[in-house]
């Protein structure tokens, strides 16, 4: 093991004692804000330091058994416990670089994921509304919650624009790696001659912001519109102006809520919506250095940048970013999105262990 990854586990080591000590002591568990940080980074390095303080004992054992082997009478028991230990290091090494990898903050956070149509017109908002089912169906396998924050319709069906929530654990850890523009090659339905027509929607999925004051907004930087509902009605179509636009005048970032009747909660809803737009944002700027997060852009939706591309005709799905191609795209598109979700996850941490070992 290189020195520059042990001095790490031995730094992390010595603040889970640190963390440890902490919450026992009377005054850090008063200050319950304290007692909250502290447990969640307790949590967050307990496993790491557990799997040092094994991989250290199996090194002593080792130790212990190399030096056994210089007597004869105990050479056959140190040669059987020297194998067992080095197994016990094969084994811990690679588990505890895994553990070593940088976590992403947002990872265990709900999304709201946002769905626009892009180059195509009347195909392209279709399509958009084809991605929004793929992604209901998978949160519903995965057993989250989604909410309705706002759509614009399109004129033949779809979507122009939609906005929903999806609420439960680790749904940014699975869902982030959608973002970016999704090329479709299919026939659309007002085609007479059968042609093969290509179009585009930008996927944008933004981790919801914890709290209300971790992206401080100033009240005086917004202007909020309320407005009636433009939804397809039905029996309980809206007849107040509930929905609300809320404007955000330094960035001229807007957002707007209106699938609740109630303007209080949509406003609400809105400026949830706002804060995660925000962070997204200053994030995003903040990496913006970092060659590796230039996968996750969402583009302009034009047809020639595009993370990924669904053929219907071939029945074909490829993620241009690791060169996957599978011939389930009915399959993926009912929402078994695991198939493609795993292994942009796993092509990810190969990525971080290459750096880590480049250290």
């Amino acid at each position: 093991m290189k020195a520059s990854i042990r001095n790490k586990l031995e730094h992390i080591n010595d603040r889970f004692e640190e963390i440890a000590a902490l919450l026992a002591d009377p005054e850090v568990q008063a200050d319950t804000n304290r007692f909250r940080d502290l447990s969640r980074e307790c949590a967050q390095v307990e496993p790491l330091s557990l799997c040092y303080q094994r991989f250290t004992g199996a090194e002593q054992e080792l130790h212990n058994a190399e030096e056994m082997l210089a007597d004869p009478e105990m050479a056959e028991l140190a040669e059987d416990a020297r194998v067992e230990a080095r197994e016990a290091l094969d084994e811990l090494e690679p588990e505890l670089k895994r553990l070593l990898l940088p976590r992403d903050p947002n990872d265990e956070r709900n999304v709201y994921i946002e769905v626009r149509a892009g180059t195509g017109g009347a195909e392209a908002a279709l399509f958009a509304g084809d991605l929004l089912r793929m992604y209901l169906r998978y949160a519903e396998q995965q057993r989250w919650r989604t909410e309705m924050v706002s759509e614009s319709i399109g004129e033949h069906g779809g979507y122009k624009e939609v906005v929903v929530r999806i609420i439960g654990q680790g749904v940014y850890a699975r869902l982030k790696f959608e973002s970016g523009a999704h090329r479709v090659q299919r026939v659309p339905e007002t085609e007479s001659q059968g042609r093969v027509h290509t179009s585009a929607c930008t996927v944008a999925i933004l981790p919801e912001a914890e709290a209300v004051d971790e992206f401080d907004i100033n009240p005086n930087d917004l202007r909020i519109d309320t407005f009636r509902s433009s939804g397809a009605g039905g029996q309980h179509v809206n007849t107040t102006d509930s929905a609300v636009r809320i404007t955000h005048l330094p960035t001229n970032v807007v957002v707007e809520c209106q699938d609740e009747r109630s303007q209080h909660k949509n406003k609400a809803r809105a400026m949830s919506l706002l804060q995660s737009r925000l962070l997204a944002a200053a994030q995003a700027s903040a990496a913006a250095t970092r060659a590796e997060d230039r996968r996750l852009q969402v583009g302009s939706g034009d047809r020639s940048e595009r993370i990924r591309t669904y053929n219907f005709p071939q029945n074909r799905l490829t993620d241009h970013r690791i060169n996957l191609t599978l011939y389930k795209l009915e399959e993926i598109m009912s929402g078994a999105l695991d198939q493609v979700v795993d292994p942009l996850r796993h092509e990810h941490q190969a990525d971080q262990l290459a750096a880590l070992g480049n250290e």
